[in-house]
């Protein structure tokens, strides 16, 4: 049995752990999915101060983190995409922690949180060549709903499956 993990929202003191903790992340898990300029574009991208700041205040949107023992070791960020749906639109755990079953409570707190919510379905999207992500949300009771492709700026691309999961 995985050790639980605490799971609490996000203030504005936290902005400069979630920033760096992203920065960890994208470092060691993307480099072989997406070039590290494309990791520095996105980072820089989601991870400011205010994109930050927007993701724990903004209206029906929520960024949770993950806690063990004192330390911060992934966040999840999601909110209501349409009537009945939430999207997960960030899920990250320390990747010397993957395989524990740390990222499966991490995800189960965001559907009960959808669920509390009255939505009915929880989408996320994933890069197509996410092996580990697909596999473990595969595990977690995903399936393909679409394969998408989004422009977003300066010459690159999101080439993600959307996947989705009935909570109802």
């Amino acid at each position: 049995m995985p050790t639980p993990i605490a799971i609490r929202p996000a203030t504005a003191a936290d902005i400069p752990t979630i920033a760096t903790l992203a920065d960890i992340i994208w470092r060691q898990h993307y480099p072989a999915i997406i070039s590290m300029a494309q990791i520095d574009y996105m980072l820089a991208q989601r991870y400011n101060l205010a994109a930050l700041q927007h993701q724990i205040s903004g209206p029906d949107q929520w960024l949770d983190l993950a806690l063990a023992g004192d330390q911060v070791v992934g966040f999840a960020q999601y909110y209501y995409n349409a009537p009945g749906e939430m999207k997960l639109d960030k899920l990250y755990l320390l990747p010397d922690l993957h395989g524990q079953g740390l990222g499966s409570q991490l995800l189960q707190h965001v559907v009960a949180q959808a669920q509390a919510r009255q939505c009915t379905t929880l989408i996320l999207a994933v890069n197509k060549h996410n092996a580990k992500a697909i596999a473990a949300y595969t595990r977690n009771g995903f399936t393909v709903r679409d394969s998408v492709t989004v422009d977003i700026g300066h010459g690159y691309l999101m080439d993600d499956f959307v996947m989705v999961k009935n909570i109802g």
